[in-house]
């Protein structure tokens, strides 16, 4: 997705949240010092269906879509569940909130990690990206994007996953652990729930794709 077309759905966001474009981009600016250039080769996915993966309580009962898919790009703490299930992932998406040290762990290993800025995670990202081996890291931002900081849409660590997939070539997209109306969240992560489900929409539109995680929610939703 090219920044001008995302950049009219990010100034939605941010007005929404009230958030400050100038803090998501000084997150920008303290992860680049840490960003290298990325082979995104390494997660092509042109003719690959990609689970992605939600880290929401269904989960547990979704482990085989994730594990029959060809590709897995899993959302924060959904990496610690598949890799328990034995179920290998191609690429974590976190923003450092949840389980940082998973995320380096997998870069001492070799494995991708797309770690992500934002305007409340600066201090996340100087404590824990210096640890990271960072030829195996992909930062991205939801501010404009620079130098090696990439920019491929999305909000949330599971919309961006979607993203993601989308911008490295994959045929189909299915949703494991997706759960919008999970009761356990407090109002913010609803809030980021209800943002997840429209950019969902909006990506299946985009693709021409329809997305079994919305079925029976299209009515109630509104492209962003």
């Amino acid at each position: 997705m090219d920044y001008d077309t995302w950049n009219s759905v990010y100034e939605r966001v941010l007005t929404d949240f009230d958030f400050s474009r100038e803090a998501d981009e000084r997150a920008r600016d303290r992860i680049s010092e840490y960003a290298r250039p990325f082979d995104r080769d390494r997660l092509d996915a042109r003719g690959d269906t990609v689970a992605v993966a939600g880290a929401g309580p269904s989960l547990s009962d979704d482990l085989d879509l994730a594990r029959d898919a060809d590709r897995v790009f899993a959302a924060s703490t959904a990496t610690d569940i598949l890799a328990d299930a034995g179920i290998r992932v191609d690429a974590m998406v976190t923003d450092l909130d949840k389980n940082p040290a998973t995320a380096r762990d997998r870069t001492l290993r070799g494995d991708p990690v797309v770690a992500h800025a934002h305007g409340d995670n600066i201090p996340a990202i100087a404590e824990w990206l210096p640890e990271f081996d960072a030829d195996h890291v992909l930062c991205t931002t939801q501010a404009e994007p620079r130098d090696s900081v990439y920019d491929f849409g999305g909000f949330t660590d599971g919309d961006r996953a979607a993203f993601l997939a989308d911008e490295l070539g994959a045929t189909e997209l299915v949703f494991p652990g997706w759960d919008f109306d999970d009761p356990t969240v407090d109002a913010m992560k609803a809030k980021k729930l209800d943002w997840a489900e429209r950019l969902l929409y909006w990506l299946e539109t985009r693709r021409g794709e329809t997305f079994d995680v919305l079925d029976g929610r299209r009515d109630g939703l509104e492209l962003p």
